[in-house]
């Protein structure tokens, strides 16, 4: 399988990091590597799928491309998944799920053109296999088949991550709303923080003030080390046919030979001590405990971990999740009610800018949120944007020079 063409979906304006790093793994380019709306697509080989898998830092699958073509109703959805050699990829003795999105497809129901799909899979293994045929499995099955469906057109693919690519396999512990990991190395990208083209990380300390479970920190410490993003779990073209135990392990081999000490100060901290706990179980799973130092603490009363670096953090907003520390005490039910408008968050925001003008000097802040007055409320002037979605949630990934005073004019 020396010609396959991927899919890699990814956040919302992450396509152009994502296709810096598909070239730093793969060494494709040109007509090979193209970023598109949502993902990138590049043309590699088998075992470029597997790596990607196992290093890739911002794409939430790898996806083979198995099959496109235009359909006008469901009985051409039957012949085109029909064309598929469904039997290279897995047994009529292994399970499989459908999972079909659209958009601005003219058919009625979604359901019925999954089952269309599911029925042109099933009769073809029957024909190749004596009348045996796969069974569906909704929860855990062996294989994932994706079909996406535009105004005209069709593409079958076959999935090799298994669970998303976000869940890395250490965090076990941690609270509401929490970040994606996928989005903490978006974040660090889009900062400048890490290059994922070179791998090269800053020499500056990094420290995230509403740490929670250490999400951000921790990204932050495996790309340091060089550990593998993947490194924890398992995936699910372990299954599939391909699939050769020798090549995996010497891939796996090759990364874990290419871990290294730690260089870089990264801290954390949070105003819940029970969330501190959670980032450093979570850290010491992903082996790292020893390169990140977290701390209990307000983010409105904690001092500077370093002498200058960069701060980045995805803070309390909206129904995410409450405030607390300083900004949600002193009101009747504030720790019930927190949050609850904008007023409270402007509050936090605001008294959080004033602490940093006059302690954080010299600092770099990267704030992850959906709010554009974001920078009026905190009375600072960005001096990059860069538009970012968390999940279904349209954000700014503001920057913020911090210098001593207001930095508004």
């Amino acid at each position: 399988m020396n010609d396959l063409s991927f899919f890699l979906p990814c956040a919302a304006g992450v396509e152009e990091l994502l296709a810096q790093e598909v070239h730093a793994l793969t060494g494709r380019a040109g007509q090979d590597l193209l970023s598109l709306r949502g993902g990138v697509r590049v043309r590699a080989d088998w075992r470029d799928g597997l790596k990607l898998n196992l290093h890739s830092r911002l794409a939430q699958r790898v996806l083979v491309e198995l099959a496109h073509g235009p359909y006008r109703n469901e009985n051409d959805l039957y012949g085109i998944a029909s064309g598929v050699a469904w039997e290279i990829w897995f047994t009529p003795k292994q399970t499989f799920k459908i999972e079909t999105t659209a958009q601005h497809s003219p058919l009625q129901s979604l359901n019925f053109a999954t089952l269309r799909i599911k029925d042109a899979i099933a009769d073809r293994f029957r024909a190749k296999a004596n009348g045996v045929r796969p069974s569906i499995e909704t929860q855990w099955p062996d294989c994932r088949v994706f079909a996406h469906l535009t105004t005209d057109t069709c593409t079958l693919y076959i999935d090799t991550s298994g669970e998303p690519l976000f869940k890395r396999g250490w965090r076990q512990d941690k609270g509401d709303a929490p970040l994606k990991e996928t989005l903490a190395a978006a974040m660090l990208a889009a900062s400048g923080w890490w290059n994922p083209e070179t791998g090269e990380v800053s020499v500056q300390p990094l420290y995230d003030p509403c740490c929670g479970s250490g999400t951000i920190a921790i990204e932050a410490a495996q790309i340091a080390r060089g550990i593998a993003a993947g490194s924890l779990r398992r995936f699910g073209f372990e299954k599939l046919l391909p699939f050769q135990a020798h090549v995996w392990t010497a891939i796996r081999q090759q990364a874990e030979a290419a871990v290294r000490e730690g260089g870089v100060a990264i801290f954390g901290s949070d105003v819940s001590h029970r969330m501190v706990d959670f980032a450093q179980r979570n850290a010491e799973r992903a082996g790292v405990a020893q390169a990140v130092e977290f701390r209990g603490g307000d983010a409105l009363q904690r001092m500077p971990p370093a002498e200058g670096g960069v701060i980045m953090l995805n803070p309390p907003y909206g129904e995410r999740i409450e405030v607390g520390g300083v900004a949600g005490a002193g009101r009747p039910g504030a720790r019930e009610a927190a949050q609850s408008s904008e007023g409270d968050a402007g509050d936090f925001f605001a008294q959080l800018a004033t602490h940093w003008k006059k302690n954080y000097a010299g600092w770099t802040a990267w704030v992850l949120t959906p709010d554009l007055k974001l920078p009026r409320q905190m009375r600072l002037k960005e001096s990059r944007r860069v538009p970012m979605w968390n999940g279904p949630i349209e954000c700014r990934l503001f920057r913020f020079d911090m210098v001593a005073g207001s930095a508004r004019k």
